[in-house]
């Protein structure tokens, strides 16, 4: 199997049963390879882990992309990419945190992921920042501010579960951005 089919795998095993404490072992069983094959290639489960939060992060670039590409009012457009940001969030969003921990204290397995937590993400939230009617010039302190408050909202849902406060929240902070490029 190819890097890319087993980080398919990967990504598809997590999605239906969850992060947990899952070993290499385990991880490879459930996708039809083995360990070896995942240590050979990632290096680690903590560098396969972290292979994982990147490929998900990438599809959540990706939707916003499509997202961004509809006809829809900027409005609708938020309220598309949070309702698909929090169904993946439900799914991997405690891996996400963790990960980002270990970025945080700069362990090996996490440099790649760390270069893609913010920066790869402040060019598209700046671009729809702009097209909401954020002044140029302020759009990219207003992107930071998105990205940094929908992951809090994100962080929230995880440790509450409660989905209609952090939804409420969310259009709150839409309609924040709305007034500010009025």
């Amino acid at each position: 199997m190819s890097r890319q089919s087993l980080l398919a795998g990967a990504v598809e095993h997590f999605a239906k049963n969850g992060i947990g404490d899952a070993s290499l072992r385990s991880i490879a069983g459930s996708i039809g390879t083995s360990h070896r094959m995942l240590i050979y290639h990632f290096g680690s489960r903590e560098g396969l882990l972290a292979e994982v939060v990147r490929t998900v992060e990438q599809q959540q670039r990706d939707l916003l992309a499509e997202v961004l590409a509809t006809d829809l009012p900027v409005e609708e457009q938020n309220d598309l990419f949070w309702r698909r940001v929090t169904e993946a969030a439900l799914i991997y969003g405690p891996l996400f945190f963790e990960l980002s921990a270990h970025a945080m204290q700069d362990r090996p397995h996490t440099e790649a992921l760390k270069a893609d937590l913010i920066n790869v993400w402040l060019p598209p939230v700046i671009e729809l920042c702009i097209r909401a009617g954020i002044p140029p010039e302020e759009a990219p302190a207003y992107a930071r501010l998105g990205l940094a408050a929908s992951r809090g909202l994100l962080f929230d849902l995880l440790l509450t579960g409660d989905q209609v406060g952090v939804d409420e929240a969310s259009a709150l902070l839409n309609r924040l951005f709305s007034l500010r490029a009025l």
